[in-house]
């Protein structure tokens, strides 16, 4: 890197837990950090949940260094022990981070291409030594670059939801359904979305937290007075088995294990049927317009009114097409990542801390951090994305020892099988791991035959 290029700021781009959190450590190490957020606010993408209560605790959640940061501004943490909601965490802790970094903080900024100045992902000659430019789009159709000695990219993966095709495509129909298909966990306390789920069929689509959350809140509305009726089909790809509902009292993070916990109870009681191994490869509509969800191997399910189809998030790469990036070619994480947290290869225990080891890639100064890191895998915790970060600041400081310290320990699942670790409502489907039973289609109200571990 040349002198010229070590004064440039380092991009981040996305101003949500990861990327403010790596402003904070960059400024720690007196780095100077350029935030690039497409949307109006800090959190842009956490407070479209700020319905759902996550499930780690205030304590697990600030950062040390953005901590540290606002301290002198008189700011508060809030009780270590108790549980924020999505809105919660916007409002009183990113949004008041974004605030003490100031002008280093740049809203409507959309990044639309990262590359090598004046060299595309073909050239060699001189590549390392040349700073990164980075181009956006602010809100008004105005485009501006600017260049950077590295690039953090913490945009996470909220706005590219999996579809519900098992293929990884839409299902067929699936488009022309979009009126009638959620991609999100449904905030039933605004009255409009109310109204589209109460005293309806809805199917749900998915095993990890979300689905759990969504069954839950459908259980409860069924159990008012303007949503009796309500009753949801739970579609999941794999079968009933011991880990279905995760590791309810044996998680060490105990509001993450009560989510399956109050998802078995509402199946329990009966507000919900599931059809199990089954893959949906097409969405119709019958006569009366309600939905048809039909299976690969050629099952017809009864109609529903709604879909939610919960079945994970992808990353959006698209704009970082001129860089090279070494990314495993099934998790579009990392290489030296994605063994670490691939569910085809781990059913039970926990994810290992890691840094700027796992996460560096061949093109030297790039780095995806945060939800984005992890690709398409579903075991996403914030604590994992501070300790990232922390680890690249270091690096990008020259403290190698501190960039290879672990300084995080991780709570276990209490559960064979990877899905449904997210703090942020967007666990997949599942995808491996040791505990499965065989297909079936069946109603839910006794307790399920396990799988063994």
């Amino acid at each position: 890197m040349s002198e010229t290029t070590a004064e440039l700021p380092v991009v981040v781009i996305g101003a949500g837990p990861a990327g403010l959190a790596a402003a904070a450590h960059l400024l720690d190490r007196d780095i100077t950090p350029l935030v690039l957020e497409a949307g109006p606010h800090a959190g842009a993408a956490v407070r479209e949940w700020s319905h759902v209560r996550l499930f780690s605790r205030w304590g697990e959640v600030v950062d040390p260094a953005a901590e540290k940061l606002l301290a002198p501004t008189g700011w508060t943490k809030p009780a270590e022990d108790t549980y924020p909601t999505g809105g919660d965490w916007a409002e009183r802790y990113l949004q008041p981070l974004a605030d003490v970094l100031g002008e280093r903080v740049r809203f409507g900024a959309r990044v639309t291409g990262v590359s090598r100045t004046g060299r595309d992902r073909i050239v060699d000659a001189d590549r390392d030594t040349q700073p990164f430019t980075v181009h956006f789009e602010h809100t008004n159709g105005r485009e501006e670059r600017i260049f950077a000695r590295a690039v953090i990219d913490a945009s996470g993966t909220w706005s590219t939801p999996s579809p519900a095709g098992a293929s990884g495509l839409a299902a067929l129909g699936e488009k022309a359904a979009a009126d009638r298909i959620a991609y999100r966990v449904p905030d039933l306390k605004d009255p409009a979305v109310r109204a589209r789920y109460a005293g309806k069929r809805t199917a749900v689509i998915g095993s990890g937290a979300s689905a759990f959350t969504a069954l839950a809140y459908l259980a409860d509305l069924a159990k008012t007075g303007d949503g009796a009726g309500t009753k949801a089909l739970w579609i999941l790809r794999r079968g009933i088995s011991g880990s279905t509902f995760g590791g309810g009292d044996a998680d060490q993070l105990p509001a993450r294990g009560a989510l399956g916990l109050a998802a078995k109870a509402a199946v329990d009681a009966g507000y919900a049927d599931a059809a199990t191994g089954f893959r949906t490869d097409a969405i119709e509509r019958d006569a009366d317009g309600r939905l048809v969800l039909v299976g690969e191997d050629g099952r017809r399910l009864d109609p529903v009114d709604e879909v939610i189809v919960l079945t994970g998030l992808r990353p959006d790469l698209t704009f970082l097409d001129e860089l090279r990036l070494g990314l495993d070619e099934r998790l579009q994480a990392p290489v030296a990542l994605a063994p670490l947290i691939d569910p085809n290869q781990h059913s039970c225990g926990t994810v290992y801390p890691h840094g700027v080891n796992e996460l560096s890639h061949p093109e030297k100064g790039v780095y995806l951090v945060g939800m984005k890191s992890y690709g398409r895998a579903p075991t996403f915790l914030a604590m994992t994305g501070y300790e990232q970060v922390r680890s690249i600041a270091a690096h990008l400081a020259g403290d190698q020892e501190a960039a290879e310290r672990v300084e995080l320990t991780l709570p276990e699942t209490g559960v064979c099988g990877g899905a449904g670790l997210f703090d942020e409502p967007a666990a997949a489907e599942e995808t491996g791991g040791g505990c499965c039973a065989t297909p079936a289609t069946l109603t839910i109200g006794a307790p399920a035959s396990s799988g063994g571990c």
